[in-house]
């Protein structure tokens, strides 16, 4: 009930205080929707791509799942291939974030090897992060941290085999970005698709 309470009052500020400080900005989205990038992240609470990234609304297009597990392209209906599809395709976006971060639970029970038995839905669906589990088998006590930055690497090959990202990257009109974002720190790194360490802090 408290947490009923707590969303009444946040409504209450962004009509009272934030939505008339930009009235502007939502008169234009009323109107248009052009995002320019899509960003792909964890639904992990701690991790909200508009703080990260300092973005307005309208500017990010949002795919969140556990683990910011993209499923490699499969015919059939699939709502995270439907998202990008029509991200790409339709809103046509230059760019798409894959965005790890520390601390996932969904990389920790993987790494630990947890018991998913008694939630069959999510063991089936980090099936999607085998590979990666298997690549960092011998990282030692750092896995954690190499499965979170293999598991973005993963998902980069995932979504390169989606129709609409792979005839927008032929066209030169599309860019795919790989990241980890530190809660503690509020570090973010790149990762490259094909590199073995990241790079430097991006900001």
């Amino acid at each position: 009930m408290q947490a009923q309470h707590d969303l009444s009052d946040g409504v209450a500020r962004f009509q009272r205080e934030v939505f008339p400080a930009k009235l502007e900005l939502f008169a234009r989205l009323a109107q248009t929707h052009r995002p320019d990038t899509l960003f792909i992240g964890c639904s992990d609470a701690r991790v909200v791509p508009e703080l990260i990234t300092q973005s307005e609304p309208g500017e990010l297009f949002v795919i969140r799942t556990a683990g910011n597990l993209v499923p490699a392209y499969a015919p059939g209906p699939d709502g995270v291939t439907a998202s990008i599809e029509y991200a790409v395709a339709v809103l046509g976006v230059s760019d798409i974030v894959v965005c790890g971060h520390s601390a996932c639970g969904a990389m920790t029970a993987l790494a630990e090897g947890t018991d998913l038995s008694a939630t069959s839905s999510v063991a089936g669906w980090l099936r999607h992060a085998d590979a990666s589990v298997a690549r960092t088998a011998g990282a030692g006590p750092d896995r954690l941290a190499a499965l979170v930055r293999e598991n973005v690497r993963a998902q980069l090959a995932n979504l390169a085999t989606h129709p609409s990202v792979a005839r927008a990257r032929a066209a030169g009109a599309l860019t795919l970005r790989g990241w980890v974002y530190d809660i503690r720190t509020g570090g973010v790194a790149e990762v490259a698709a094909a590199a073995d360490h990241p790079a430097a802090l991006v900001v």
